[in-house]
Parts: C-alpha cells; structure tokens; sequence
C-alpha cells in the first residue's frame, strides 16, 4: 500500500534521507537520490537566519527538479518567527515544510528550538499550527521520544499535532538527554503506530545501517518508513541495498573502489557547482574519510585529498586510489 503525504505518493514504504546540519546539502541529496533515496530534506535552517535573510541561511533553501519530493525543515523557538519563516520557504515550491523538533544539539536546544520543545508541549502545537495556517503546502515533524527518560512524551505529541493537521510524523527513538549515544529505542514508535487514533505515516530513525536490521525492523516496529541519516554519510548506496534486500531478501554487492571514486567525484563536481571552487572545494573534504572507511593504508591518500585545492588536483589522486586499489570491494 503506497505512502501518501498529502498528495505526495511515496510508494510502498519509503526510505527517506535525514536532515543533517553541514551534511544534507544539494550535492550530497544528489548522490543519495542516484542510490534511491525515496524523499529528501534540506539541512535545517533558521526561522531567524530566514527572516533575517541571512545567506547561509537562504543559500539552504536551494532546491532542484531532480530532488523531488523535497521537504524544507525549518527550526526555532519563536511562534511568529516561525510562521514568517514557513511562509518565505513555501515561495521557493518545496513538496513540504518539516519542522525540527529533534535537534539535540546545546545552541539549538539550549535556545529553546530542536529538542527543546519537547519540554513544553503546549507551545510546541500551537506553533505546529502556526506553520500549518502558514502555508499551502503539507507539514510533517521530525523529533524525539522524549526530553528524557522521565518524559517520553511523543505519544501524546503525535496525537496533538496530528490534531492541528501534520500529515507525517518522523521519531528518532532516542531522547534529547541520549543525543546520539547508546542503542536507539523503537518501541514506542511501534505503540504510536498501532494507537487506532493515529491516522499519518509513521517514520522510524535511529541505527538503520543495514538491510538486515531495516528489514527486522520493519517487521518489528510496523513502520511506513525508515529515515536514514549517519549510515549515509559516504555510503549513498544504503538505500539501494536495503531496497533490493526488501524485494529480494539477498544481499547486494558492495560497491568497489571503482565505484565509491565514481560518486565520490560526482559528489565533488556537484559541490563545485553548487558552491564555487573554494568552497566547494573546502567543504568536500570532510567527506574522503566516510567515502573510503575501512580501506587499509588509506590515510597518505586521505592526506592528500584534504590539501588539494583544485578540481585537477582532488581528481588525479581520485584516479590513483582507483588504480591502486582496482581489485577490492569496500
């Protein structure tokens, strides 16, 4: 049965590629979409940066035909800032507004946006429906179980913004106090989905890093959908292989060195594009090391990848790792 987000027709349970701050920009959702990745988010921006009109904070609102369906997750800890912003992002025609209201991080949370909300429902739905009155466009939310583990309150948040008209619900099944430590908890997530009252799409996030552990876990917790975040980070062929273990139930073949340089050069050229030589440049290397994990001998290569400074230069190494590496599979 297809996933529906309004009048978005996600198909039979999608995979989704997680809003990541310096990660889920235009060149990385570009691989991610090539290997699968059923919908997409921008990185988080700021309601303030928005109103503001702060470049980085508009520069994130950039969006191609390619990446739809695409949704725009916006944060912040002001009602009516939040409602300005929702309409500033809804002139640039995402497919949808999410808002955060996960993000566990201290100069979110500590400023009343992200996880935050957690800790006052109340305000948390009333700027829900604020975004929601704000746009023509469907509203989704991506948070937590809980502040922490004496408040997972997500069961009654899912109820109360579905009541103010979110038409999807992503929960990472850790609380704001966890961050990312520890093993992530689904069973909660499973009780909202069966609750008979809840009538939107249900996402899981949290630790899917395998197809195996997708599929036991799509069993397990009856999801509509996984949202897949870390596990992606120099490895965009998570989807493709989880997809192809849900209709085949074997394993694909990793990609070969061959490979992970082909879309690792493809990622630095959109990144080029997108942002210009420097900083294209610049901001590709943090992703060398995640791209080529786990290959012996490779830091020299990695060395030498992170002092480049031109197309020419970033490519040639490119083409030596892929020789000199032809025979392995990652």
């Amino acid at each position: 049965m297809s996933v529906q987000i309004g009048n978005i027709d996600l198909g039979e349970f999608p995979l989704l590629l997680a809003p990541m701050e310096d990660v889920s920009d235009p060149p990385f959702r570009y691989v991610c979409k090539q290997n699968g990745a059923d919908m997409m988010y921008t990185e988080f921006i700021s309601s303030e940066g928005l109103i503001r009109d702060a470049a980085k904070s508009r520069q994130k609102l950039d969006i191609f035909e390619y990446e739809r369906p695409i949704g725009i997750q916006i944060f912040g800890s002001d009602i009516e800032h939040m409602r300005e912003a929702t309409e500033i992002a809804s002139q640039v025609n995402p497919d949808l507004i999410d808002i955060n209201y996960g993000c566990p991080v201290k100069n979110v949370a500590c400023r009343g946006a992200g996880a935050s909300l957690l800790q006052d429902i109340d305000k948390m739905v009333a700027m829900t429906k604020a975004v929601v009155e704000a746009t023509h466009l469907p509203v989704t939310v991506k948070t937590r179980l809980g502040w922490d583990d004496n408040t997972k309150n997500v069961y009654e948040v899912a109820e109360r913004l579905q009541d103010v008209g979110i038409k999807a619900l992503t929960i990472h099944g850790r609380t704001r106090s966890q961050m990312y430590k520890g093993v992530a908890d689904w069973t909660l997530i499973r009780e909202i989905k069966k609750n008979p009252g809840i009538k939107i799409p249900i996402f899981g996030n949290g630790d899917i890093d395998s197809p195996q552990k997708a599929a036991a876990w799509r069993m397990e917790f009856g999801v509509d959908g996984m949202m897949i975040g870390r596990a992606a980070i120099g490895y965009p062929w998570i989807f493709r292989e989880i997809k192809h273990f849900f209709n085949t139930g074997e394993f694909l073949e990793k990609p070969t060195i061959a490979e992970r340089v082909e879309v690792c050069r493809i990622h630095l050229e959109k990144s080029i594009e997108w942002k210009g030589l420097k900083t294209g440049v610049f901001e590709m290397r943090r992703h060398y090391s995640n791209y080529f994990k786990g290959i012996d001998h490779f830091k020299e290569y990695r060395m030498k990848l992170v002092t480049a400074s031109t197309f020419e230069e970033i490519n040639e190494i490119l083409f030596e790792v892929a020789d000199n590496y032809s025979a392995e599979v990652a």
